[in-house]
């Protein structure tokens, strides 16, 4: 996103583009259920980050910035809860994480990129049924994301953003063969979360910089922090 995007509440925002990603049409799944809001988290600060709407403060606090709150109503509570005082990333992706799943899941379904169908099981308890809602959308950013772990061409900015998030979600052995969970892949994916995007996105290292540590700390958590509980 940029900060004009921020500005139009119907732009889909990094969550939704990653959770689209995440979802699996074959079998109405979500991969990576278990630490899903982490990653989530980690896109929402991501697309503040990508947006200049982001800035990290002494001992790798991040803080909001910008005179006014995003209009993307999934990004608004991140940044008032980064107005108040700057804190640090794994205390933000434990604060707002675990409210994204249903508004993103919500957003996409409004779209048309994801069906929601009620069910009951054994006749009694009642679901929620996933199923792809065949606008394109899901293999169109599918196809983004291969063609930089893949075919190793030059990401957009967002694109690198997303193929970090999607690395750091821990699920790409899923997406093989559709993505091949290959050496070369596995290290392009590392780039990624380091902030490595190439060239193009060379005039945005302060951005890169923050959203690579965004996705580090939504690394750490998702591999350690669920060991803790």
């Amino acid at each position: 996103m940029t900060t004009d995007d921020l500005d139009r509440p119907d732009t889909p925002t990094l969550a939704e583009d990653l959770l689209l990603l995440l979802f699996q049409p074959a079998s109405g799944t979500i991969a990576g259920e278990n630490t899903l809001f982490y990653v989530l988290a980690g896109a929402v600060l991501a697309d503040l980050a990508l947006a200049d709407r982001l800035t990290t403060e002494k001992r790798g606090r991040i803080s909001s910035t910008g005179d006014r709150p995003p209009a993307a109503d999934l990004l608004r509570p991140a940044w008032d809860y980064l107005a108040e005082k700057p804190r640090g990333v794994q205390t933000v992706l434990a604060a707002i994480g675990p409210a994204l799943r249903a508004p993103v899941l919500d957003r996409l379904t409004a779209r048309g990129d994801i069906d929601q169908e009620p069910r009951k099981v054994l006749g009694l308890f009642r679901t929620t049924a996933l199923s792809d809602g065949r606008t394109g959308r899901r293999a169109r950013l599918l196809a983004e994301v291969r063609q930089v772990l893949v075919d190793g061409a030059e990401p957009s900015t967002r694109a690198a953003a997303l193929g970090a998030l999607l690395s750091a979600s821990g699920t790409l052995p899923q997406f093989d063969p559709e993505i091949p969970w290959t050496s070369p892949v596995i290290t392009r994916a590392k780039e990624l979360e380091r902030g490595d995007w190439g060239a193009d996105a060379a005039a945005q290292a302060v951005t890169r910089t923050v959203t690579a540590t965004v996705v580090n700390s939504a690394i750490v958590a998702i591999t350690v922090l669920p060991r803790n509980q």
